[in-house]
């Protein structure tokens, strides 16, 4: 399987199973038109068909010689490879090792934002905080059920979890004393909305956390729409100065800023913009994933929109890029050298099976965004029990137990997407989230678009 696009004049063709990428001449991409339609094609000389469908736009000689550079990388499994994954995904005897926490420390938020999944902090619960105990038990459990894993991530999560800091702090000092006795190492990080963030805490974060989150959506207009206060304010006067400072006081390194787009701005390379002109050089912008029924949620008309934006803030990309004036935009990393191992390649998400979400009740989930749905409850880390039935679910599931991923071009670049949004669109884990799945095949384009401008 091969894939093939043109980008503001770059064309561009990757093998799906090998996972090469070319840049080609207009020759090679319009032969690779009709290969497959040409049945002894990639087999001996140039086809006459091939060869008489372009003979009005090329000469015959070029038509042939771009015929057999095809030929050529097809010969060192670079066009057209065979897929030895379906093999592999079925042979895989994927065993639930968590590696990956998400310890929602707080049920509360002091925002009341209007995409929230969250239910505005409280998972549509009761607003509380967790207990150290809790906490304590957490990363206890966490150790338990992480095999010969060594390394260990645990996010402080919420609602917002500046609101109950002595806890988190109780409970990062509490994992880093424990991995040192069970030789494990925690990489911790803190997502925050950061209206509670001052120096003291900043201090000790950046002592103790590896990597920092913090949310802010874009422009003030379009962030103050969104992400109200309680009382029904804007946030973002309060909290740009503080999210400025918290960034450069980590070398603009280590962090993120992460913001939401809704259908309200769906010109948010504007956003991605203006939060690099102001100096942040971590940005991730997310589309908002909501119900049908939400007047904010992105809708399939969208997506032409969506896609010209993408193709807007890659080409400012590449010019910010070659002109010194960089920043890093989440869905444009991508590696072509040193990918994940085949498994991950596979099946990426981890939910369920390598990664849990606590609640301050103790509750275990798959993932933050299964939490409060009674079906997926595993267990409760206070009682210290755990169904590994439903986490085998989990580990079962790859691109090649999806219909739809087996067939997508992309399936290797997404791993199969997100569980918690495929259940929340289609009832089963196994079934992708379709209008996540175009977006995200449009940024893969566009980051594989950076990659050959940049490489030039």
């Amino acid at each position: 399987m091969i894939h093939k696009f043109k980008m503001h004049g770059t064309n561009i063709v990757t093998d799906i199973n090998s996972g090469a990428v070319h840049v080609v001449c207009d020759i090679v991409y319009d032969i690779l038109d009709l290969i497959d339609a040409v049945p002894q094609s990639l087999h001996g000389e140039c086809p006459a068909e091939i060869i008489d469908s372009l003979g009005s736009k090329y000469s015959k000689e070029d038509i042939i010689e771009s015929y057999n550079e095809i030929i050529e990388l097809c010969k060192v499994d670079m066009l057209y490879t065979d897929d030895k994954y379906g093999e592999i995904a079925e042979k895989i005897n994927r065993k639930p090792q968590i590696k990956a926490l998400c310890l929602h420390v707080s049920h509360d938020c002091n925002l009341r934002c209007k995409y929230c999944f969250a239910g505005t902090g409280n998972f549509s619960g009761e607003r509380c905080i967790m207990s150290e105990e809790t906490g304590k038990s957490a990363i206890d459990f966490v150790i338990a059920n992480s095999g010969s894993r060594k390394n260990i991530e645990v996010d402080f999560f919420g609602g917002e979890p500046l609101m109950n800091f002595e806890v988190v702090k109780a409970v990062a000092d509490y994992a880093i004393e424990q991995g040192q006795r069970y030789n494990k190492i925690f990489r911790l990080t803190l997502t925050t909305n950061g209206v509670l963030l001052d120096d003291e805490k900043l201090d000790y974060i950046n002592k103790n956390m590896s990597n920092l989150v913090l949310s802010i959506d874009g422009r003030k207009m379009v962030n103050d729409d969104m992400r109200k206060t309680v009382s029904g304010g804007g946030s973002y006067d309060v909290i740009m100065p503080k999210l400025k400072r918290a960034a450069d006081s980590r070398s603009q390194d280590n962090y993120y800023v992460r913001g939401t787009f809704t259908r309200f701005n769906l010109d948010f390379a504007n956003d991605v913009l203006h939060l690099a002109d102001e100096g942040f050089k971590q940005i991730s912008i997310e589309p908002v994933v909501g119900g049908k029924e939400q007047d904010y949620s992105i809708k399939e008309e969208d997506l032409p929109i969506i896609f010209d934006q993408y193709e807007i803030l890659a080409t400012e990309y590449v010019n910010r890029r070659k002109n010194g004036n960089w920043f890093n935009f989440f869905h444009f990393m991508i590696d072509l050298n040193q990918g994940p191992c085949v498994i991950k390649r596979m099946s990426g998400c981890g939910a369920g099976c390598e990664y849990i979400a606590v609640t301050p009740d103790g509750d275990i989930y798959p993932c933050h965004q299964f939490v409060g749905n009674n079906e997926y409850l595993l267990g409760n880390v206070l009682n210290n029990n755990y169904n590994t039935t439903i986490t085998q679910d989990f580990a079962d599931s790859n691109v090649y137990t999806k219909p739809k991923c087996k067939e997508c071009w992309a399936k290797f670049y997404c791993s199969g997407g997100c569980h918690a949004n495929a259940y929340q669109f289609s009832g089963t884990i196994d079934e992708p989230y379709q209008i996540g799945c175009e977006m995200e095949r449009k940024r893969v384009e566009c980051a594989l678009y950076i990659q050959a401008q940049l490489v030039e």
